[in-house]
Formats: structure tokens, C-alpha cells, sequence
């Protein structure tokens, strides 16, 4: 295990539970696995700025940094929104050691089509039977753990199997995006290059997206933070506690940081 210091508060358990990933586990007190493409590692933290990684430095440096966003200071975004909404404000204290992941953008874009009209609870365990049933096996000091499926291999199973998988309704728009990513129609790595707005709509034009699920891809594999899903949750904070006004505008660049904030705030506090 390699040690690491960071310049800002980090709190997995927070992370694990902010709706923005799915495969988060804390496999045994305090130590937590994170997996992105085929990159697995497992944290402790040490302290709040303080953290224990089970992968070697080079690997931390060009895979696990940008995911975690660590060139970012969010203590700072703290400071710069503190005193736009009082509700915003507690959110933020609520939520200190939250981190916007950047995640597999094919991930994304499958996991928030299963997550329509799903509780978190119910979205991992039909993204758990996707990777039980489709993905590549792999063995770690740990424990045994299967990666996300390929689009390849999503396409390669029946109607039966994916539904089989809890996905009801949306296996058909499991199999549509896994046949557009695979046959290139849909370059997820090459769209990154749009603007936010033609990215947003390059995403809608796969069956099953719509505007909160191509926001979440946006936000949560492209790492666009100015982007503010619409969910429930939020749809509530905006009626009740900003009187019906979606205020998230005045945040500018740092909307989708916010969104989170307060989500992970009015869902857990």
C-alpha cells in the first residue's frame, strides 16, 4: 500500500453513497474498492487529507488522479459559492470530502439508463448481475470481482439474458446504445471533443436517454461540472427550498459540483 497526501478533503463513504457511482464497495472497515475500466484499487483513508492506495504510483498518477478530480480544489468552489443560498451552504458543510468522479463514459451511459425510476440500491444490484453475467472475471488480493461489460458482450446476449439482469423496460435500450458504441456509430471517446450542448444532444439520440441521463453521462464521465441533472431529489430542493425557481444557474461553472452537494444533502441528511 502506497501512501498519499492531498491537498483537499476526501471522504469515501460520502462518495460511495452520492448517487454518482454504483460499483463503489467497502469490502471490509474503512478499506474501499473503486474500479474504472479495467483499473481497480482499493483506499483507506488515514485522514481527511490522508489516504492508503493499494496501486503503485504511476498507476495513481495517470489513471486514479483525474479520476478522483484531484487537480481540483473543492474547498475553494466552497468558498467561491458560501452565500449565494443558505440551503446551498449547508449542503456543502453536510458534504465535506465529496468529489465529482470521473468515471468510464460507457459506463455511465448504461448505468443512468438502468437508473430511471430505480432506487441506488436497485441500480447497482442490476449493474452487479450485468458484470456477474458479462464481464471479465478478475482475482485481486481481495477478493474476486467482475469488470463492467464490454459493448460487445452486451450485444452478444439475448433479450432473456438482460432482462434476466432486473432490467425490464430498458434492456432495449441497453441493446441500442451497446450496438452504436460497438459498431462506432457512437465514439464516446471522439464525441468528447464537442461542446457541452452538442454532446447532450449527441447522447439523446440513443433510445432511453433523456435529458437527466445525458446530463448525469455529461457530469459524471465527461467531467462537465457545469451540468445540473434534474431528478427527483433535485426537483424537490428547487420547489421547497428555492420556491420554485431553478437557482442552480447562479453557480455558473460549478453547478454540477452543487447539484451534488445538495443531493447528497436533502437525500441522506
Amino acid at each position: 500500500m502506497m501512501i498519499v497526501k492531498l491537498k483537499d478533503e476526501i471522504d469515501l463513504k460520502i462518495i460511495q453513497k452520492s448517487g454518482q457511482c454504483f460499483r463503489v464497495k467497502e469490502i471490509k472497515d474503512g478499506l474501499f474498492r473503486f474500479i474504472t475500466g479495467k483499473n481497480i484499487v482499493y483506499i483507506r483513508e488515514i485522514s481527511k487529507k490522508e489516504i492508503e492506495v493499494s496501486c503503485d504510483e504511476k498507476t495513481w498518477k495517470n489513471v486514479w488522479e483525474e479520476y478522483f478530480d484531484l487537480g481540483t480544489d473543492y474547498a475553494e468552489i466552497c468558498k467561491e459559492e458560501r452565500g449565494k443560498n443558505s440551503f446551498a451552504d449547508a449542503a456543502m458543510e453536510f458534504g465535506r470530502g465529496l468529489r465529482i468522479l470521473k468515471q468510464d463514459e460507457w459506463e455511465m451511459l448504461i448505468s443512468f439508463i438502468i437508473s430511471q425510476r430505480k432506487s441506488i440500491p436497485a441500480i447497482s444490484s442490476c449493474i452487479e448481475a450485468l458484470c456477474d453475467k458479462f464481464g471479465e472475471k478478475i482475482e485481486t488480493e481481495y477478493e474476486k470481482v467482475n469488470l463492467f461489460p464490454t459493448p460487445q458482450s452486451l450485444l452478444n446476449a439475448s433479450a432473456d439474458e438482460l432482462k434476466a439482469c432486473g432490467l425490464g423496460y430498458r434492456a432495449p435500450y441497453i441493446r441500442d446504445a451497446a450496438m452504436k458504441v460497438a459498431a462506432g456509430e457512437l465514439d464516446l471517446n471522439a464525441i468528447s471533443t464537442l461542446s457541452d450542448d452538442e454532446l447532450f444532444e449527441r447522447l439523446l439520440e440513443v433510445h432511453g436517454v433523456g435529458k437527466k441521463v445525458a446530463n448525469c453521462v455529461l457530469l459524471f464521465g465527461y467531467a462537465r461540472k457545469e451540468r445540473v441533472p434534474i431528478d427527483v431529489w433535485i426537483s424537490r430542493v428547487i420547489d421547497e427550498e428555492f420556491g420554485g425557481e431553478n437557482l442552480f444557474p447562479i453557480f455558473g461553472k460549478n453547478g454540477g459540483i452543487m447539484q451534488q452537494y445538495i443531493f447528497y444533502y436533502e437525500k441522506n441528511r
